[in-house]
């Protein structure tokens, strides 16, 4: 049975209990005897004691012999004795710590829970000119969805008509809402602000991003670190150490109320724990900050990195082609010309299209509607701007193009190709004028302060992997101050090298963004994914998913995994050790069972609540 009228569902076995103990107290006010009130206590602990010792011999049964043992000993030995008082406190302070291990999970769960709270549940189908509402959970690929302002994208999809400015900042935490316009790729749980937008589904919502995010935090919570299965093996330690502890005071005094007291105090089950508490918490923690940490063995992993491994394209850089540089005939390229450029490209789909508008736009080049515009895929696009016909694209497209109208301006084309390499596009009009524009990879901006964070914080090796070319992995590796790299590399050659550095006894982190990632993300002691290029098998392959596309929050998952170990070492540490010393006392008679099991309740609900840090903001080095 569970109360589930609370918060948290909880056994009413603490509520009995301290039922029975309140009970005792005030029976004595009220004139009644104090053997009744002995007879009472009795009671109380063989309703609520004997189901706790029940349980405890079924897990001996099934070879768990951990630390309920104590307690089930204790409450026994005070049944044997005629102690019900301590055993009532025995009982209370192991399911009342229970309660509060089952109140802090759910305080660490609050992530999933408000994640799964704000899913998106209908969607508005066009179908035949007619708009049907349905739940999200009928949505197929392929759908046409209609998202109204002010709602929430209901799959993942592309836009095909509308236009909008979308808030993804409750999947990224990006405060600056997205244009949206057709050819658009939008996310479920992203907010629709002021247009309509029809968009088609790719995926249904149970598989569309926002989906995965919500099972990775699950699944993160409801899995065991390897801490918290060291955690369970100090407690079948501490078991045989308590017996001894309780041999050695019968030894010395001969009297079965001290061996008692002894095993009040040393009940540490709720204080084990712990571990558990502190590692839910790390990983709620860091999904706050947008850090997906998918199990808790992730977060450890975070903690005791010591070697770093990079991506180039995406994760080092954009991954985005930008405009490098324009190059004109003798004399800078004019605003004029850039416009004409963006003018005709506004009508292409393609990406490099989207890039020269953007660039465009930046610095201010005048823009109108090109007319008669055809694209021929692939190659470039011609149009009419201002009735002077301008050509964009490849350079042998734009210089057959030239030969038309503008034979001149065509052999200028061809000198300045002869002397081009790297991604490039060309534009030439009707009156002669040509420029070439250059496209490069953009090195985000965050890096420097990143790999000097990542330094201060102990990492002792820093290398970039990349499959590029190996002078531009040169390139970028001396921009960030990075001595190991290598370029031209396979999926099988990243693995290659990161389980060598794992067999040479570091610790990997390795970041990604790409699918040829995906395999050393696998390999390495914690893997950490990009989700704004990858997505996919890259964040199913990755212990940790950046929801924003930021790797400067590297630094910052480190120092939530660390400070989260930190916390949940001290708790069981601190706490075992404060159990040990309340043994000596008791067993040197300096604590009676009613006192060693208050004692003992102390213990346990601070260690726990000291667990309950790691969900808190903190900093850690």
């Amino acid at each position: 049975m569970k109360i589930s009228a609370l918060p948290f569902p909880i056994s009413p076995l603490p509520i009995v209990t301290l039922a029975f103990l309140i009970a005792g107290f005030v029976t004595p006010l009220l004139g009644v005897p104090d053997v009744w009130r002995d007879r009472g206590w009795l009671l109380g602990l063989l309703i609520t004691g004997l189901p706790v010792a029940w349980r405890t011999l079924r897990g001996m049964l099934r070879g768990e012999f951990a630390a309920d043992v104590v307690a089930m000993l204790a409450i026994v030995g005070a049944l044997l004795l005629g102690q019900p008082l301590a055993g009532l406190v025995v009982v209370l302070m192991q399911t009342g710590g229970e309660a509060l291990d089952a109140y802090a999970v759910a305080r660490a769960s609050n992530a999933v829970s408000a994640l799964e709270a704000d899913a998106p549940r209908t969607a508005h189908r066009v179908s035949g000119g007619r708009v049907a509402d349905i739940d999200a959970d009928a949505i197929v690929p392929g759908d046409e969805l209609l998202v109204r302002p002010g709602e929430l994208v209901p799959a993942d999809g592309v836009v095909v008509d509308g236009a909008s400015h979308v808030d993804t900042s409750r999947l990224t935490g990006e405060p600056v809402p997205v244009r949206a316009s057709a050819g658009l790729r939008v996310y479920s749980g992203s907010f629709n602000q002021e247009g309509a937008l029809t968009i088609r589904a790719e995926r249904r919502s149970q598989e569309s991003q926002y989906a995965r995010i919500v099972e990775l935090v699950r699944s993160a919570q409801a899995s065991k670190s390897p801490l918290q299965r060291t955690a369970d093996r100090w407690a079948v330690w501490f078991t045989p150490l308590t017996l001894a502890a309780c041999g050695v005071a019968w030894m010395i005094s001969g009297e079965w109320s001290r061996v008692l007291a002894v095993l009040v105090v040393a009940t540490p089950c709720p204080l084990i724990l712990a571990a558990p508490v502190a590692i839910i918490g790390g990983i709620n923690r860091a999904a706050k900050r947008a850090i997906i940490v998918r199990h808790g063995g992730a977060l450890e992993g975070l903690a005791k990195a010591d070697t770093a491994v990079f991506d180039k394209t995406g994760t080092l850089t954009v991954g985005r082609p930008k405009v490098s540089r324009i190059v004109g005939v003798g004399e800078a390229v004019s605003l004029e010309l850039l416009g004409k450029a963006a003018a005709v490209e506004q009508g292409s789909g393609h990406l490099l299209a989207r890039v020269l508008v953007a660039e465009a736009e930046a610095r201010g080049a005048p823009l109108v509607i090109a007319a008669e515009l055809q694209e021929t895929a692939g190659h470039g696009i011609t149009g009419r701007v201002s009735g002077e016909a301008v050509f964009v694209g490849a350079p042998d497209y734009v210089r057959e193009a030239l030969l038309r109208v503008a034979p001149v301006a065509a052999g200028v084309l061809a000198d300045m190709e002869r002397e081009a390499s790297g991604l490039r596009a060309y534009v030439g009009t009707e009156g002669g004028e040509v420029a070439r524009f250059e496209f490069a990879d953009e090195m985000r901006a965050e890096l420097t302060p990143m790999f000097a964070e990542l330094r201060a914080l102990g990492f002792t090796g820093l290398q970039l992997l990349s499959g590029d070319k190996q002078a531009n992995v040169q390139a970028v590796a001396d921009a960030v101050g990075i001595t190991e790299y290598a370029g031209e590399l396979s999926a099988q050659d990243k693995v290659a090298r990161v389980a060598a550095l794992e067999k040479a006894g570091h610790r990997v982190l390795m970041a990604g963004d790409g699918t040829n990632d995906a395999p050393a993300l696998s390999t390495a002691t914690v893997g950490i994914a990009l989700a704004g290029h990858g997505g996919g098998v890259v964040a199913e392959a990755a212990d940790v998913v950046l929801l924003i596309d930021d790797p400067s929050r590297i630094p910052e998952a480190v120092r939530i995994g660390r400070r989260a170990l930190m916390i949940a070492r001290q708790s069981i540490g601190v706490g075992l050790g404060l159990s040990l010393v309340g043994m000596g006392f008791a067993a040197a008679g300096m604590l009676t069972p009613v006192a060693g099991a208050l004692v003992q309740e102390v213990i346990d609900v601070a260690v726990i609540l000291n667990a309950l840090r790691a969900a808190t903001p903190g900093r850690t080095s």
